[in-house]
Parts: C-alpha cells; structure tokens; sequence
C-alpha cells in the first residue's frame, strides 16, 4: 500500500463514479488500511498487480485521501472523552472564526475539530486523562477566549466509527 498520498492538483470537488471494484477497494480499505496488496488481491479475487494499480488510481483521483491509524487515547492516558460544542459572539466573524480554528486545532487535547452550520459554529472532539482536564481545557482554552460566547460539553460513554472522512477542501 502506498505510504504518502498523492494529492489531486484541481481543487475538483465533482463526485468521482465508481466502478463495482473501486467501491470493493474502497469499502476495504475503509474497514481496514492496513491490508497487505496481497490479501487485498485476495479478497477481490483479482491479480495484485490490478489491486496495487487500482489502489494507486483511487489515490490519483483523490478518492483516497490517506491511510490511518486507530489510537487507543485510553492506552496513552487519555481515557474520557468529550464533545464541546462552542458558539462564537457576533461581530467580526470571520476573523473570529479563523483565529479559533487555529488556535484550537493546534492543543494537544484535541483530536477534531468541526465547523458547522446551526445553533454551535464549532464542535470540539477532545481526549484527556479525567473529568478535572475537561474542565481545565474549557475555562483556559475556550472560554477564556473573548470571541467565545458559549459552550456545551457532552461526555462521550462510547462511540463507533463506520469510516474516516478526508477534510473538505
């Protein structure tokens, strides 16, 4: 499997048709990045060399955008979880948006960052150690910010992930 992606030079964001084997490639390599060209061959019941170029064509075409790798945030001490959602004061938005962005996107905590359309502007995927490092990263890192007008955390109990969605362009 190709290590480092080749990215598309088009900011061209039109749906790309696939055929049945692409949506196959795809939907395996969603479940499991990891596969070897062989077993991926295997599993598609073609030759690794139609696997490995069509694999390399998907990349190309910007389909697939990286391969990833699931982190256990509990096994390095970080095992609560919480969504915080954040709305921003009016005036000045667009600066205010951007700067917050990245700020935040850049903490340690964080492990996604979301911009929205609705009641939150943004929605804030964190991973600490405890309860305390949720509300030490709300009062210091958000709510100390003077463009911030509100937030709301939601703990997360437990989650499941069908996939991992490339970042919009």
């Amino acid at each position: 499997m190709p290590t480092a992606p080749r990215r598309p030079l088009a900011k061209d964001v039109r749906p790309v048709e696939l055929d049945d084997l692409d949506a196959r490639i795809v939907a395996i390599l969603e479940r499991e990045g990891r596969i070897t060209n062989a077993d991926l061959a295997a599993a598609l019941d073609v030759a690794p060399s139609t696997a490995h170029a069509r694999v390399r064509a998907l990349v190309d075409r910007g389909v697939v955008a990286g391969f990833h790798a699931s982190v256990d945030q509990a096994r390095l001490g970080k095992g609560l979880q919480a969504m915080i959602g954040v709305t921003l004061r009016p005036g000045a938005r667009h600066d205010s948006i951007v700067a917050f962005a990245d700020e935040v996107r850049r903490l340690p905590q964080v492990l996604q960052l979301f911009f929205l359309g609705g009641t939150d502007d943004f929605l804030v995927h964190i991973a600490v150690e405890g309860a305390s490092d949720v509300r030490e990263f709300v009062v210091e890192h958000l709510s100390a910010q003077q463009s911030v007008a509100t937030t709301r955390t939601s703990i997360i109990f437990e989650y499941h992930r069908n996939g991992i969605a490339a970042p919009f362009r």
